[in-house]
């Protein structure tokens, strides 16, 4: 990541961990727009965007993100919410399988499961 690029992301990252999503949202679409193979900007874009209930939006960074990490037990999880969010019950259901079977032991994969299964 390049220093403005990293810049933003902490920008974003920080209002993330304030609770301000919408304020995390345009210095993570920034980033997102000057470095778009970077996994880590995707899936915190994705987390933006969950949190601010922007389903929709969610769901393609949370894709981006699986894509460049496809290892990712947390972007296939972050692809399961959004699904859900849009209504795709059954796709939310074998992204969080994905997640539980990348990291089973975690018990917030294995509840998003039981609640779309």
């Amino acid at each position: 990541m390049e220093a403005g690029v990293y810049d933003l992301y902490v920008e974003g990252r920080r209002h993330l961990a304030a609770g301000e999503y919408l304020a995390a949202i345009p210095p993570l679409e920034a980033a997102r727009d000057r470095s778009p193979a970077s996994g880590s900007i995707r899936e915190l874009l994705a987390l933006a965007y969950l949190r601010a209930r922007r389903f929709g939006d969610a769901l393609p960074e949370a894709e981006a993100a699986v894509e460049a990490a496809p290892n990712d037990h947390y972007a296939y999880y972050l692809q399961g919410r959004a699904r859900q969010g849009i209504g795709d019950i059954a796709g939310a259901r074998g992204s969080y399988r994905l997640a539980t079977w990348l990291r089973p032991a975690d018990p917030a994969y294995a509840r998003a499961l039981a609640d779309v299964s």
